[in-house]
């Protein structure tokens, strides 16, 4: 009950500053691709060379076009358990378990996210409430790019490129 309540209280959040990012933003989607890139560091000349790939922290839906590619960007963190027999062991299970959440947050961004919830009122109070997430999919050539560990955290940076033609 109490992750299904964080749960909610997240997505709430989730979509309360996704409005307000939308209400905030000013400008077709290629000047905030553009204001994005440069904030970043990254200039107009490089953003210009390569409009081929759309990167998917875009503030808009992205799109996959035909004859387009799409590079989707994802961190996978995993924790280290207390009871391991070495710090090779725990570095190796936070390792393992920060992958398979990057292909979980993969999954999530290409088919999408199913949630089913059930809330059960009783003299006009929640009596208890479920919410229910899942997802169903098949990654393939997925690429690690960068694995940081730092006091029993592991992060994975995992990028994938897809395109049209794999969706036939």
């Amino acid at each position: 009950m109490k992750y299904s309540l964080v749960l909610v209280a997240l997505l709430s959040a989730l979509s309360l500053s996704a409005e307000q990012s939308a209400s905030n933003t000013i400008g077709t989607n290629n000047e905030i691709a553009v204001n994005e890139m440069q904030k970043k560091g990254v200039s107009s000349d490089k953003t210009c060379q390569c409009n081929d790939v759309q990167n998917v922290t875009d503030k808009s839906e992205p799109v996959l076009k035909k004859n387009n590619t799409m590079l989707i960007s994802v961190v996978g963190q995993g924790v280290a358990p207390m009871n391991t027999a070495s710090p090779a062991q725990a570095y190796a299970l936070a390792k393992r378990a920060a992958v398979a959440d990057a292909y979980r947050l993969i999954a999530e961004k290409v088919k999408g996210v199913r949630i089913d919830g059930q809330d059960l009122i009783k003299n006009m109070m929640v009596k208890r409430s479920t919410v229910r997430t899942s997802v169903s999919a098949m990654v393939r050539n997925a690429n690690v790019v960068e694995t940081t560990f730092k006091e029993g955290l592991c992060e994975v940076e995992m990028e994938i490129v897809i395109s049209h033609a794999q969706f036939k």
